[in-house]
């Protein structure tokens, strides 16, 4: 189960939370990581991130795939969302929970997300938006283990600073053959089918 902690200061989820500075959050939608990318920086398998996809726990919000040959493109935010996930599996939580965790933080907005701590005893999962939060939960004697999402930020931050990035969005010209039926941008592969089609 998943409880959100209500503040005194009723923050909203529209509000900034403290983001974390740094390009990598500045920039959240203006480039995306593929699924090896992704593997990479978070530390799970591609089985793991493909499976997590499939059933929409932590869909790619840049671009999912979309037939064959297409590539997944995951921004930033995902890739803190697709580290939480771990992290909870790591600690012993249920998906089932993991999930209703994921669906009140899917919501937030990538600096939202820097201010909130999850705190959980196995069994539920605790959202907390200030050090005080933390404090009660633990006094109250809940809470087992606990996952900063600013830490998990910077985590990211640091394996991607070696690993590559593609642009969200590649301008082509109209009626080109890497635009895909769809209007998309489709891959390098699916461009070259088109160009060979086309003569």
């Amino acid at each position: 189960m998943y409880e959100p902690r209500d503040s005194d200061q009723g923050a909203v989820s529209g509000e900034p939370g403290g983001g974390m500075p740094g390009s990598a959050t500045d920039g959240d939608g203006a480039v995306g990581y593929r699924g090896v990318t992704a593997c990479h920086a978070v530390g799970i398998s591609y089985r793991q991130l493909d499976y997590w996809a499939r059933t929409a726990l932590v869909v790619p919000s840049v671009r999912d795939a979309s037939g064959s040959g297409t590539q997944r493109l995951y921004s930033f935010r995902d890739l803190v969302v697709l580290k939480v996930v771990k992290r909870l599996l790591d600690a012993g939580v249920s998906l089932q929970n993991i999930r209703k965790a994921i669906e009140a933080l899917r919501s937030r907005g990538v600096a939202d997300l820097a201010g909130i701590t999850l705190i959980s005893d196995g069994t539920t999962v605790y959202e907390c938006r200030s050090p005080e939060e933390v404090v009660d939960l633990l006094q109250g004697g809940q809470g087992v283990f606990g996952i900063a999402i600013g830490g998990a930020f910077k985590e990211i931050q640091g394996s991607l600073s070696h690993l590559p990035a593609e642009p969200a969005a590649v301008s082509v010209e109209p009626g080109s053959p890497e635009v895909a039926e769809g209007g998309a941008v489709g891959d390098e592969l699916a461009a070259r089918r088109a160009r060979r089609r086309a003569g």
